[in-house]
C-alpha cells in the first residue's frame, strides 16, 4: 500500500486554491493523501473558500482530514509538502503596482518590470517566514514554491535559505506547452520532449520532439509566424479572456526576433514594452479584471457550495496548470524521474552564464532530489538579455537585504522596461510611498 501524505497550501485564501484541491483529489492514485490543510494569515479571505473546499474534500474522500487555519504551528506540523502560492498585499497592491507603472509610461504587469520589482520586495519576507515555519515544525517537508515573482523569490531563497528544502517552480510553461500540443496535434503536452532555457518568465524553447525523436520546432515556428500561439481557428483556442488571446497573438512578433527558437510569451513586456503600454488602460488594469472576474466568480461559487452543502454540479474546474505540482510531489515521493522545468542555481548547466544565476531549465526529479540537464552554450542575443535581467533580480535582493534605496534605484534603472534613471527614480519614490508597511525602510 502506498504511503499517504499530508499537504499544506500556503496562501489558502487564493482563488486558485479550490482548483489545486480538485487537482490533488483527481490524482490520489498518484499521490495518496491523508490530510489537506489551508493556511493563510487573512482569516476572512480564507473563510470565503474553506467551507466549500472542505465539502469538496469530504465528498471525494471522507478519510482525508481537512484543516483550515491561521496558526502556523497547526498548519506546518506533520506535513510532507507545502504548496506555497502566497500574495503579500493581495490584489489591491497588485493594482497599485500596475497603475503606478503606467502612470510613468512603463509596463504595468505583476511580475515584469517595476510591478515585479515592487511585488518582489513585498514577497521575500513572507516566503522566508513560511520556510522558517516549515523547518521548525516539519523539517523533512518539501516546499514547492510558486509564489510570484518567482525569479526574485528564488534568488532570495538561494541566498538567505540556501540549505532549505525549497524548489522554486512556475506554471507558465505548462500553459505554453498545452498550446503547443494543440497546435502540433498532440492530445497531451507530455507526448512532447522539450528543451528550454532561460529565467522565470524569460526563456526560449530550443527543441520540441515527439516520442519517436522527430524535431517539430520548425513546424511550430512556421505556425507562430502566421498565428502566434493561437490555433488557425482562434475560436478553438483555450484562452480564458481577451488579454490572454492578445498575448497569444503577440508571439508572432517575438518569434521574428529569433526564428530559431520559440519564446516565453512574457518576453512581450521586455521586448515590446511600448506596445504593452499603448494597449493598457491605466485606470483599469489586469488586477481590476481579476478582482471583477475570477475573484467574484470563485468566491461566489464557493459561497453557493457552502450554502447548499454539496459540490455536485459545481462550476469550479480542475486547474490544468496545477498538474505540475502533483507531478513534482509525486516525483519527489516515488522517484518517478519526471522531467520538469525548475528554477535552479545554474552551476554550469548553461556553460556561458554565471554559476550563481537562478535559471529555469529542465531537470530530472527523483527521490528527494533533482538533477539539472546540461544546456551548453547559449546565443549572444538571449545571453545578453538574461544577464541584464539577472542583474536586476540580484539588485532587488541586495536592496531588500541592505535596505538600500540606491540598489533598488539601480535595479529599476537596469530593467529593460524602464527608459531612464530619471523615470526609475520617480517610479521608486511613488512605489515606496505605496508600499509603506510592506517593504523594509530604505535608506
Amino acid at each position: 500500500m502506498k504511503q499517504k501524505f499530508s499537504v499544506v497550501i500556503a496562501g489558502g485564501g487564493s482563488t486558485y486554491t479550490p482548483e489545486i484541491i480538485l487537482m490533488l483529489l483527481d490524482n490520489l492514485d498518484k499521490l495518496p493523501l491523508r490530510c489537506i490543510k489551508l493556511y493563510d494569515n487573512d482569516e476572512d479571505r480564507q473563510n470565503k473558500l474553506a467551507k466549500a473546499c472542505e465539502i469538496i474534500v469530504k465528498e471525494k474522500d471522507p478519510d482525508i482530514e481537512f484543516v483550515a487555519t491561521t496558526d502556523p504551528q497547526t498548519a506546518y506540523t506533520d506535513v510532507d509538502f507545502c504548496l506555497a502560492h502566497i500574495r503579500v498585499g493581495q490584489l489591491p497592491m497588485r493594482e497599485m503596482d500596475e497603475k503606478i507603472s503606467l502612470k510613468h509610461g512603463v509596463v504595468g504587469q505583476e511580475t515584469c518590470g517595476p510591478g515585479g520589482i515592487a511585488y518582489g520586495m513585498r514577497s521575500i519576507a513572507g516566503v522566508l517566514e513560511n520556510i522558517d515555519y516549515m523547518e521548525k515544525y516539519s523539517p523533512n517537508c518539501w516546499m514547492l514554491n510558486y509564489s510570484n515573482p518567482a525569479a526574485i523569490v528564488a534568488e532570495a531563497t538561494r541566498r538567505l535559505r540556501p540549505n532549505s528544502r525549497v524548489i522554486n517552480i512556475c506554471d507558465m510553461p505548462i500553459g505554453l506547452e498545452n498550446s503547443y500540443a494543440q497546435i502540433l496535434g498532440f492530445k497531451d503536452r507530455k507526448e512532447m520532449d522539450i528543451r528550454y532555457f532561460g529565467l522565470n518568465h524569460f526563456g526560449w524553447y530550443t527543441s520540441i520532439k515527439d516520442k519517436d525523436g522527430n524535431e517539430l520546432l520548425p513546424k511550430l515556428i512556421e505556425h507562430q509566424l502566421k498565428y502566434g500561439n493561437c490555433p488557425e481557428n482562434e475560436a478553438e483556442g483555450n484562452y480564458t479572456d481577451d488579454s490572454w488571446m492578445e498575448t497569444a497573438r503577440k508571439v508572432k512578433d517575438l518569434v521574428r526576433l529569433d526564428p530559431t527558437t520559440t519564446p516565453n510569451s512574457y518576453l512581450q513586456y521586455y521586448l515590446y514594452g511600448d506596445d504593452m503600454v499603448a494597449h493598457s488602460d491605466p485606470n483599469y488594469t489586469r488586477a481590476n479584471q481579476v478582482m471583477d472576474g475570477r475573484e467574484k466568480r470563485v468566491f461566489g461559487e464557493c459561497a453557493r457550495i457552502a450554502e447548499v452543502g454539496t459540490a455536485k454540479d459545481t462550476t469550479l474546474e480542475i486547474g490544468i496548470h496545477a498538474s505540475f505540482i502533483v507531478d513534482l510531489a509525486t516525483a519527489l515521493a516515488f522517484n518517478t524521474h519526471e522531467r520538469m522545468l525548475l528554477i535552479v542555481e545554474n552551476n554550469g548547466a548553461i556553460e556561458n552564464f554565471p554559476d550563481d544565476a537562478m535559471v529555469e531549465i529542465p531537470c530530472i526529479v527523483g527521490k528527494d532530489s533533482y538533477e539539472p540537464l546540461s544546456i551548453g552554450k547559449i546565443p549572444t542575443f538571449q545571453k545578453g538579455l538574461m544577464e541584464q535581467q539577472v542583474a536586476v533580480e540580484k539588485l532587488v535582493v541586495d536592496a531588500w537585504i541592505e535596505h538600500s534605496y540606491l540598489k533598488l534605484w539601480q535595479a529599476l534603472t537596469l530593467s529593460k522596461t524602464v527608459p531612464s534613471a530619471n523615470v526609475a527614480k520617480a517610479l521608486l519614490d511613488d512605489l515606496i510611498e505605496a508600499n509603506k508597511g510592506y517593504w523594509p525602510e530604505l535608506k
